[in-house]
C-alpha cells in the first residue's frame, strides 16, 4: 500500500546509525581502554553484530548504502533517506554495536558508554530530529544502572536497549534493577532482534544459515514476552513499557489465545498475575511495524489487527537501513487508514514520555 505519511509528522521508532569502526570511539574512551583497544589490535574493527552481517541482503537496502563504508554510517544520507523522505518528526536511533555482547562486563560497560557519548556528540547534536536508546551492559545490572543514571539528564535518550537473545529470560529478577531505573526515568525497555550468542538461537540447537537465525527471532520474542509477564515484571513495575523491535506482530493472536488458555488452567502458579496475559501485553508492550510478515491478502492483515484487540500496540518504524520494503512504501497493506495517526504518532508519544521534553 502506498501511503503519503509525510503530512503526519511521523515518529520513527527504529533506525540504525552505525559506528564506522572502533577508531571512531577512541575519543570517547579513557586512556586505559584506548590503550587496550589499540594493543589488542581491534581498533579498525567495526564491531557489527553477527545477527546483521553487513553484506547480507536483509542488513541493508542497496539504495541506502553509501559509496564508502557500511550502511548507516553517513549522517547526510540518513537525513535525506530516513528523515526527510518520510517527513519524520523524531526518529529513535538504535545502534546495534558489539558493545552489547561483550563477555567482559568492564569492556562492555566502557564501550557502551563510548557509543552513547559518540551518539550524543556526532549524531544527536548534529540533527535535532534524532533521539536514541541507551546501550547498557545488560549482563551486569549494576553497571547498566550506572549508565542509565549517567545519561538520564539528557532527555534525548528515550529508551534502554536490550537484545532479544541474551543469556537468561528477561523476566528474571537478575534484570529487575535495570527495569527499576528505566521506570524511574520514564524510559521503555527496547528489546531488539539480535543475539548475544550465549545460547543457540533455537531451542533445538545451532543452525547453519541466516534463514534459520532470522526466522527464529520471533520464537525468542514470544519466549521473552511470556517471561516478562509470568515473572511479574509489570506487577512490580506498573509504569514500565517494553517495546519489541523488529519482532513482527502477526504472531500475536495465536500467542494470546494459547497464553490466556494455559493461564486459566495453571494460574495458581502465578497468583500475582490476576488477569489474562493478553491484557497485560496490551497495556505494557508495543511492537514496531517493520518487518511485517504480510499475508498475500491485505484483508487478512486487517483481521489480524482485529484479533490483537488493541489500537495502541503498534509503532511506526522504517528499520533504516535494513531491507523489508521498496521505496517509501513502509506502511503494510491491510492497516486501516483510521489507525494511521495512532501508529505514526500517537502511540509513540504515549510510549515514550521523554519525547515531549
Amino acid at each position: 500500500m502506498s501511503t503519503n505519511i509525510a503530512e503526519y509528522g511521523a515518529i520513527d521508532c527504529d533506525i540504525h546509525p552505525a559506528v564506522p569502526n572502533m577508531r571512531a570511539l577512541l575519543p570517547y574512551l579513557d586512556e586505559y581502554w584506548r590503550d587496550a583497544i589499540v594493543s589488542r589490535g581491534i581498533v579498525g574493527a567495526n564491531q557489527d553484530l553477527t545477527s546483521y552481517p553487513p553484506n547480507a541482503p536483509l542488513s541493508a537496502r542497496p539504495d541506502w548504502k553509501p559509496e564508502k563504508g557500511n550502511a548507516g554510517t553517513d549522517l547526510a544520507l540518513l537525513k535525506s533517506q530516513a528523515l526527510d523522505a518520510f517527513g519524520t518528526r523524531f526518529a529513535i536511533a538504535n545502534p546495534l554495536h558489539g558493545a552489547l555482547v561483550y563477555a567482559n562486563e568492564y569492556m562492555a560497560a566502557a564501550l557502551c558508554s563510548a557509543v552513547n557519548d559518540w551518539m550524543a556528540k556526532e549524531w544527536l547534536d548534529a540533527e535535532p530530529r534524532l533521539r536514541a536508546s541507551i546501550l547498557v551492559p545488560a549482563e551486569s545490572p549494576e553497571l547498566a544502572v550506572a549508565e542509565i543514571e549517567r545519561l538520564a539528564h539528557d532527555k534525548r535518550f528515550v529508551q534502554v536497549l536490550f537484545l532479544v537473545m541474551g543469556s537468561i529470560p528477561l523476566g528474571k529478577r537478575f534484570y529487575w534493577p535495570i527495569y527499576a531505573a528505566a521506570e524511574k526515568h520514564g524510559m521503555p525497555i527496547g528489546v531488539h532482534a539480535g543475539s548475544m550468542y550465549r545460547n543457540a538461537p533455537t531451542s533445538i540447537g545451532w543452525g547453519s544459515f541466516q534463514l534459520e537465525d532470522y526466522v527464529a527471532q520471533s520464537q525468542a520474542f514470544e519466549g521473552q514476552l511470556l517471561s516478562l509477564v509470568s515473572e511479574g515484571v509489570f506487577v512490580k513495575y506498573p509504569g514500565l513499557k517494553v517495546v519489541m523491535i523488529e519482532s513482527g506482530f502477526t504472531w500475536l493472536p495465536a500467542y494470546f489465545w494459547r497464553a490466556d488458555k494455559t493461564w486459566r488452567g495453571v494460574r495458581s502458579e502465578v497468583p500475582w498475575l490476576n488477569r489474562p496475559p493478553s491484557d497485560v501485553v496490551r497495556e505494557h508492550v508495543r511492537f514496531t511495524i517493520q518487518p511485517t510478515d504480510e499475508p498475500p491478502d491485505p484483508k487478512q492483515l486487517t483481521r489480524v489487527l482485529e484479533q490483537i484487540g488493541s489500537d495502541d500496540v503498534l509503532l511506526f518504524s522504517t528499520d533504516y537501513p535494513h531491507w523489508h520494503y521498496e521505496g517509501e512504501d513502509v506502511i503494510p497493506a491491510g492497516i486501516p487508514p483510521e489507525l494511521l495517526r495512532k501508529i505514526l504518532v500517537d502511540n509513540a508519544l504515549a510510549t515514550y514520555p521523554r519525547l515531549a521534553n
